[in-house]
């Protein structure tokens, strides 16, 4: 009975723990399959070598709108550089085009990413999903994340820390 009590204890200890998703600097980077708008598939494995940008945003978050132009900044200061910049959102084609019309995009955007977000939003133990737009993670060239950031305005951040991984690996 102690052993099956023991055993008990540890399980549900491991599914709270499992429950409770949040990704964090140091913890490898979860793969992921995802179609960008050009057809390309992106896969996070097949980008080991190269630092990764994977931000989150929807057309309806207005700190994602007036982060872009910033972001693309950043974006163009890279282009020729190992790095890669993806942009998921949630939305289908359908609903991003009248957006990406009025606003260009320096970087691939990933259309239908349901699975990505899943992936890389905060669990809850209750099993919500907590996910901020804009969101970025920072995934270096191993596929660990080196960044995780959420919020206004982070941009310079995030140029810091790339130039930081170019040059340490």
């Amino acid at each position: 009975m102690r052993v099956f009590n023991l055993i008990l204890i540890l399980s549900l200890t491991a599914a709270v723990a499992l429950a409770q998703q949040s990704l964090k600097p140091g913890t490898q980077a979860p793969d992921f399959n995802a179609e960008a708008l050009d057809g390309k598939v992106y896969n996070l494995s097949q980008l080991q070598g190269k630092v990764v940008v994977l931000t989150f945003w929807s057309t309806k978050c207005a700190i994602c709108h007036s982060e872009l132009p910033k972001l693309n900044e950043v974006a163009r200061r890279y282009k020729d550089k190992d790095v890669v910049f993806l942009a998921a959102t949630m939305e289908n084609q359908v609903k991003i085009e009248p957006y990406l019309k009025k606003n260009q995009f320096e970087f691939n955007i990933l259309p239908n990413s349901f699975g990505v977000v899943l992936k890389y939003a905060d669990m809850d133990r209750n099993g919500t999903i907590n996910m901020g737009f804009p969101s970025y993670f920072l995934i270096n060239r191993h596929g660990t994340i080196a960044l995780k950031s959420d919020g206004w305005d982070k941009t310079a951040r995030l140029d810091t820390q790339i130039s930081q991984l170019l040059a340490s690996e």
